[in-house]
């Protein structure tokens, strides 16, 4: 026996080893089951799967894809935070400097990218789910959270959009908001919002209604750019990160990926 084959089997009879690892090696089927039912990164994958529903034609790999997008996203974006500063003096600068000289450019570029990216991915498997009928029962929930998701990438970026701070942002924001202001029933422009009232006080009204929330006044400002910048790195995110938890959970749940039939 080797050196480094002693050394490993010391290491793996340890306290700390077997604190932290309570089995060893997948050798059966029983083994496999308890190590991914006993941790908490693997406890999302379930212990066995149709070998039909690992076809690449069938499931296009777009889950795994969006997801590992999600993951590229939030590293940079953590590394772009570093630099950026959401306030109406500095944003147009530190954006330049984060395209021409933070890391060349490559941060920046890949979380924008990567952003892009994701809302097409995202729209694919969508579609595949949608073709394959795979929303079905008893899986009609986790079609429910995948629109979830499918919304609040949307919102990431559109919420990111705004964050360069130039003429296209703003003006692009101001056509998107101006948009929400003619929501039904939450915009003072839209449809049905005439009709909530208390007394002869009407509850939506321009300084009440979602367009007002969103850019925390009247016109695309500061105030803006600020709501924005929390909601894009912080709200947004820690949302999308529960509900992916628990997408994950449920196909576990629902016996993993669905196959054909």
């Amino acid at each position: 026996m080797g050196v480094f084959s002693r050394l490993n089997n010391y290491i793996r009879q340890t306290q700390l080893w077997r604190s932290i690892f309570r089995f060893g090696r997948p050798r059966d089927r029983q083994t496999r089951a308890l190590i991914i039912l006993n941790n908490l990164f693997l406890h999302f994958h379930p212990v066995s799967i149709r070998r039909s529903a690992l076809k690449p034609w069938f499931t296009w790999g777009m889950g795994w894809i969006t997801f590992y997008l999600f993951i590229v996203e939030v590293i940079t974006g953590v590394l772009l935070m570093f630099y950026y500063r959401p306030v109406a003096e500095f944003a147009y600068k530190d954006m330049q400097a984060l395209r021409a000289h933070v890391s060349f450019g490559l941060i920046r570029e890949m979380h924008r990218w990567a952003g892009h990216a994701m809302v097409i991915t995202i729209w694919l498997h969508m579609l595949r789910v949608f073709l394959t009928g795979s929303y079905k029962p008893p899986r009609e929930f986790n079609w429910v959270t995948g629109v979830f998701l499918l919304v609040l990438t949307l919102m990431l970026a559109f919420t990111g959009y705004l964050l360069p701070w130039d003429q296209l942002s703003m003006w692009a924001v101001t056509v998107g908001t101006n948009m929400a202001g003619a929501a039904p029933l939450l915009g003072h422009e839209g449809p049905g919002a005439s009709l909530l009232s208390f007394g002869d006080v009407p509850m939506v009204h321009q300084g009440s209604d979602v367009r007002f929330s969103l850019l925390g006044g009247s016109t695309v400002g500061p105030a803006a750019l600020l709501r924005f910048y929390v909601l894009h790195c912080i709200a947004l995110p820690i949302l999308a990160t529960i509900i992916i938890a628990v997408h994950f959970w449920r196909i576990r749940k629902d016996g993993g990926i669905s196959g054909p039939p």
